[in-house]
């Protein structure tokens, strides 16, 4: 499973295109060949996945028990926008614009590693989240990671 690293300011062009950052790129070596899935985020922001790791998301999925109205629903709206994208020659990936209506996002955007994941946020919305950070982030680090034994999950 990769792992992304790094912030990345970007610009879209008229067309909703945007060159892939080269250190971005690097962690990408998969992209050209199995292309890459670009879905909703559960914020208004996007998110990117390596083919394989959307593959393994739809696994999780087709697990659900189709008959309950619930797991229909998550299903229908998690994946409402999912599209497959691949980076042309020049290293650009085209977004859809109902997902880039979706997030908010117009020219500015950044890129953010997320673990298996890359977030896709309009500059101004990302940089507000970020400016909300909780007061006491040790608090929040404890209450989540804390029960952990020494940062494993054993």
């Amino acid at each position: 499973m990769p792992h992304f690293l790094g912030e990345f300011e970007c610009k879209l062009d008229a067309k909703g295109r945007m060159m892939i950052p080269s250190n971005l790129r690097k962690q990408l070596p998969e992209a050209e060949r199995e292309g890459l899935v670009i879905n909703r985020g559960f914020e208004k922001h996007l998110v990117v996945y390596p083919r394989k790791e959307w593959d393994l998301i739809l696994d999780d999925l087709s697990k659900l028990n189709q008959y309950e109205k619930k797991n229909r629903d998550f299903v229908r709206y998690f994946t409402r926008g999912a599209t497959e994208i691949v980076p042309d020659a020049a290293g650009r990936v085209l977004f859809p614009k109902a997902l880039l209506d979706y997030a908010g996002i117009g020219t500015d955007v950044v890129l953010a590693g997320n673990l298996n994941k890359i977030e896709v946020w309009a500059k101004a919305a990302y940089d507000e989240q970020l400016d909300n950070e909780p007061e006491n982030f040790a608090n929040l680090a404890e209450e989540v990671m804390g029960n952990k034994k020494n940062g494993t999950n054993e």
